[in-house]
């Protein structure tokens, strides 16, 4: 049967609140948050990857007495022009993806459509005419066995009407100890030595790798290549799937069909 539950996140681990449940739109606000260190703090803290993606926008979930954030929704820039462009029409500018969507695990089911359908307003006040998002569908335990996240597959880009293009390619993920992606991206950064590559290398000690000593690019490499294999786990991802939302003017491509949705079973 099809999961009657609203996922919600705290601390990195995933919980569910029951569909039906009576969200109070009234007691809450959203707002556009003008800058990335409140958003960045909130999704590294919540969201179960700990990480936080190349923001172009980001949408606050409020409490209205108090003012507390709740909730963090953030458009971020694709890694590719084309992971927008090969479904939608018009300029990659008009196009976002929706990276990270968080709401805690105290705020009521049915707040996300809710608070979906108010980040569309922000973003077609920024002339966005169309959003891609994933959802992840593989579940991520910590290397003893507890689970982190069970994966969904897009339950309220469902009940928003999102268009389901199919799954994007299946890939292997390099896990590390705590359940938490090594990305191919933080990869790259650290056997070239680019900028952010300090980070990926504390990700990698955490984990139990030796520091690295020398900040040579060459150095980095091999220090990358010993100890990736050694503290991370490679596991085969089927792909997520994917969703797409035309807003006001945006138009997916004629070639693009829509997909039935996919459900998750329990």
């Amino acid at each position: 049967m099809t999961a009657p539950v609203c996922q919600r996140w705290r601390s990195g681990r995933a919980t569910y609140r029951p569909v039906g449940e009576p969200f109070e739109p009234r007691a809450h606000e959203v707002e556009a948050i003008p800058d990335d260190a409140t958003a960045k703090t909130f999704v590294e803290r919540h969201h179960y990857s700990g990480s936080y993606p190349a923001a172009r926008f980001r949408v606050g979930l409020f409490e209205r007495w108090g003012g507390r954030l709740v909730g963090v929704a953030v458009f971020s820039v694709p890694v590719r022009a084309e992971v927008t462009t090969n479904w939608f029409e018009g300029d990659a500018g008009e196009h976002t993806e929706l990276g990270r969507f968080v709401l805690l695990d105290h705020v009521a089911a049915n707040a996300e459509t809710w608070f979906l359908a108010r980040c569309v307003e922000v973003l077609q006040a920024e002339r966005i005419r169309a959003v891609v998002s994933f959802a992840d569908p593989l579940p991520r335990e910590t290397e003893a066995g507890h689970l982190v996240a069970p994966g969904h597959v897009g339950t309220i880009y469902q009940a928003k009407g999102a268009i389901y293009a199919g799954r994007a390619r299946a890939r292997t993920l390099r896990l590390l100890p705590d359940g938490r992606v090594l990305s191919d991206r933080t990869r790259a950064k650290l056997r070239a030595g680019d900028r952010g590559w300090r980070h990926a290398a504390d990700q990698l000690v955490r984990a139990g790798a030796d520091a690295p000593t020398s900040e040579a690019p060459a150095e980095l490499r091999r220090w990358a290549d010993l100890w990736v294999p050694r503290v991370c786990r490679s596991v085969r991802h089927p792909g997520n799937h994917r969703y797409l939302f035309p807003l006001h003017g945006g138009r997916i491509r004629p070639e693009v069909e829509a997909l039935p949705y996919p459900k998750l079973h329990v």
